[in-house]
């Protein structure tokens, strides 16, 4: 098995809507020293995707239901934020005091509906007033840029669109994917045998997580500006994959 290299990319300038993705990165691959090669993997930070697709709001122009109010004074939440989750998701899971847990409308349970603040900055006079939204479909915006990828390059890649989720029973935020075009979702190991010759009956491997948790170490989550990773060697043929083989059904859901 071929070692298993992440590489931050460089240089990468702030993203503004409209920019083409696909030329910025291909610019910082050869500013990092890199040549894309087949089954070579790009992870990308879900802000410069929304970035890029316009998904920044100004808290300012957002007409606040009665919804928004009630479920804000529960939490302490501005409700300008809190009707931005509603509006992008199925239903409130959970809520307390600071923190509102909902169904997106992606399908995947995140917390604040993935609604980000940070590393996000509008224009006019109050630009902390700006926040940024999930891509509309991620699938499709990794499908796009993997696609014109290999018009420029003619080389076959696999793209994945990481955030930050929270986890239900463990502390901690880890990158988690949520969208993904050439790269398996998953990966049944049941009928595989283990060293001792035994089958696996259970396992499913949920490899583009794992890719994602690995890709978020080096991309960081600050101010590291490097909302991009290289990725070679990864131990699992390429193949097409969905955001939805990732999301356990509703009905078999133990914990809701």
């Amino acid at each position: 098995m071929p070692p298993l290299t992440l590489t931050p990319l460089q240089n990468i300038p702030l993203i503004r809507q409209g920019d083409h993705l696909a030329d910025i990165l291909l610019n910082s691959l050869r500013e990092t020293n890199l040549n894309l090669q087949d089954n070579d993997i790009l992870v990308l930070a879900q802000k410069i995707i929304s970035k890029a697709e316009g998904r920044m709001v100004n808290l300012a122009d957002v007409i606040v239901s009665q919804r928004a109010v009630d479920l804000g004074t529960e939490t302490e939440k501005d409700p300008r934020l809190v009707e931005l989750m509603l509006r992008e998701s199925n239903e409130v899971v959970r809520s307390r005091k600071g923190v509102i847990v909902v169904e997106h409308k992606l399908g995947f349970i995140c917390a604040n509906a993935g609604i980000d603040h940070s590393n996000v900055m509008g224009d006019g006079e109050k630009k902390e007033d700006f926040v940024l939204l999930l891509p509309e479909d991620p699938d499709a915006s990794a499908r796009e840029l993997r696609e014109k990828t290999k018009q420029k390059t003619g080389k076959t890649i696999g793209v994945m669109i990481i955030d930050s989720h929270g986890r239900a029973w463990r502390n901690g935020t880890v990158g988690v994917c949520i969208g993904l075009s050439g790269i398996p979702a998953v990966v049944d190991e049941r009928g595989w045998q283990d060293l001792f010759g035994y089958t696996l009956k259970a396992t499913i491997v949920g490899v583009a997580d794992e890719l994602a948790a690995a890709a978020s170490l080096v991309m960081g989550q600050a101010a590291e500006g490097t909302p991009a990773t290289h990725v070679r060697g990864f131990p699992y043929p390429l193949g097409e994959g969905s955001l939805q083989e990732l999301i356990r059904p509703k009905e078999m859901d133990m914990f809701r």
